[in-house]
């Protein structure tokens, strides 16, 4: 995927392509990283970029889950099982979670093309979210996701710099095999 979205078509296929524009930036940050790096903590926060990535999956496979009003076993497990959507834990794998994130991202595209993006989905109870609207739309959750993958995104970029020094363009450029320039090198696994 290139480093920017190609024209679209349509508000659809516009509200997919910059969904998956946004999940290849968060996935280029996790680009060339160990399962020990994936796992790194190295700013204040206890963000990492494998727990990023493993947090954006599943927040958008519950969005799809309130789509189709469809209730997933341990959905809710409080806030231990909050945090630990934040984190590699011990068994996973940065490629278990790139995959999963897959998985969900197929799984959106299809529910999307079976649904007119005025679908009403129902607002779930959350302290953030309002108590006056009984429901959003489709397009509204697909916009919901762009904005929470580009936020993660932002902080996979600064974790990962953080954990070897690689940035967000050198890294497009190894991912995509964009050429050399005066002004940008492609990332290389001994840069850090």
């Amino acid at each position: 995927m290139p480093g920017q979205v190609a024209p679209v078509a349509d508000e659809r296929e516009g509200l997919l392509a910059y969904l998956d524009q946004q999940r290849h930036v968060l996935r280029v940050a996790a680009y060339g990283l160990t399962d020990e790096q994936a796992r790194a903590t190295p700013t204040p926060s206890a963000l990492s970029v494998g727990g990023l990535v493993k947090h954006v999956a599943q927040t958008e496979q519950g969005w799809m889950d309130t789509v189709l009003q469809r209730e997933r076993d341990g959905a809710d497990g409080g806030e231990a099982a909050y945090e630990d959507g934040f984190r590699l834990l011990e068994g996973e794998t940065l490629a278990d979670v790139l995959a999963f994130y897959d998985e969900v991202a197929a799984e959106t595209r299809e529910v999307v093309a079976g649904l007119g993006l005025d679908h009403p989905v129902p607002v779930p109870p959350a302290p953030w979210n309002p108590t006056d609207v009984d429901a959003w739309s489709l397009r509204w959750v697909l916009l919901h996701l762009i904005e929470e993958t580009a936020r993660h995104a932002g902080h996979a970029d600064i974790v990962r710099e953080a954990v070897d020094g690689a940035t967000a363009f050198a890294l497009l450029a190894a991912a995509e095999g964009w050429p050399e320039t005066p002004w940008l090198s492609p990332w290389r696994p001994d840069d850090g």
